[in-house]
């Protein structure tokens, strides 16, 4: 089973992709993802493919900063309800503390480990390479920018770390490193980590609300006790996700998934619900509103809903309700000239 990562962890790709002279859309495609899951940030996604994604864009833009790069934007709300939880802890330990504790929701192939060493804390990080042992330097470097950004806003916006450390070589060029961390950035070293002061992790948080915390742990232990509910969701925005390219079957979403087909259909059917149904379903809802409330020609709807050919598009049309496509929206159209109002008359 692949590991997943929340959707969340590309926000920014599409404005780096661009800025680096690449079109993020066809970047996307050629990792494997639909670039829907941009819109999804909720959505897990493989995180082997998210590593190809960004190994991929850094290669070929030459940008070798590429995933720090996505760094340098990132916010609190971008973890979700973690990040609401984390940000009203009443110190920075515990706010640390707690996204430990709920990493596996945000990243499966993410670990974090903090070590005090006398008045110094080090806040290691280390990625899964994954089955397919791919280059980790941009996982890596976005995870530690991520990292750091939080911590700013936890703390305060110019805060700097001790040193922060890669066990890569350095690129070529380190400006965008000496620019995000400061001048404190080691290459080549042991282990992939953050170090800072141990004040920094008791420093009371002013603006700690206990109320709020409460709220957001609850979310988040509902989340984690009703997987079931979670897989039926994911499998539902994956098919709208897929759906338009024609390659929509349950071996192809669970694939985007990370897991085998029979996790699937076990999971939705502990909730009473099937695969196929669940397509018929979001395709009756999308049928509804591409023939009724526009005016996309029906070849096009017939792709927008993962048929093949316009011909099996209006069979399953019929078989639903009752009448064909074209019917609809002439029975739409004689709807909208009844309730027209009428011309006012000339004096």
């Amino acid at each position: 089973m692949s590991s997943l990562v929340r959707a969340a962890s590309l926000t920014n790709y599409n404005e780096v992709a661009r800025a680096s002279g690449l079109d993020p859309v066809r970047m996307l495609l050629d990792a494997g993802l639909s670039p829907g899951v941009l819109r999804e940030p909720d959505l897990m996604i493989p995180v082997e493919r998210v590593g190809q994604l960004l190994q991929a864009s850094a290669t070929l833009s030459g940008n070798e900063s590429f995933g720090l790069c996505m760094a340098e934007s990132r916010l609190l709300s971008n973890l979700g309800a973690v990040g609401l939880l984390i940000r009203d802890q009443a110190t920075l330990r515990d706010s640390l503390d707690m996204l430990m504790r709920y990493q596996s929701l945000l990243n499966g192939a993410l670990s974090m480990a903090i070590e005090e060493c006398g008045e110094l804390v080090i806040i290691r990080e280390a990625v899964i390479a994954g089955r397919a042992h791919q280059p980790t330097r941009q996982r890596v470097e976005l995870a530690l920018g991520v990292m750091v950004q939080l911590i700013r806003q936890l703390l305060k916006t110019d805060w700097q770390p001790r040193r922060v450390c890669f066990e890569h070589p350095a690129p070529r060029d380190t400006s965008t490193h000496q620019r995000f961390f400061g001048s404190c950035v080691e290459f080549d070293y042991d282990f992939n980590c953050i170090i800072c002061a141990k004040d920094d992790l008791d420093a009371r948080n002013p603006s700690a609300d206990p109320a709020m915390v409460r709220y957001a742990q609850q979310l988040l232990d509902a989340s984690a006790m009703s997987q079931q509910a979670t897989m039926l969701e994911d499998v539902r925005r994956t098919i709208l996700l897929l759906l338009p390219s024609g390659r929509c079957g349950i071996e192809q979403v669970a694939e985007h998934l990370g897991v085998v087909c029979r996790t699937v259909q076990r999971r939705l059917a502990e909730q009473g619900q099937s695969f196929s149904s669940i397509v018929n379903d979001i395709r009756k809802e999308l049928s509804t509103r591409h023939v009724i409330e526009s005016d996309r020609p029906l070849t096009e709807v017939a792709t927008l809903l993962g048929f093949s050919a316009p011909s099996a598009f209006s069979r399953w049309y019929h078989t639903q309700f009752g009448c064909s496509a074209k019917e609809s929206r002439a029975a739409r159209g004689a709807v909208r000239r009844q309730t027209a109002p009428a011309p006012a008359r000339r004096a």
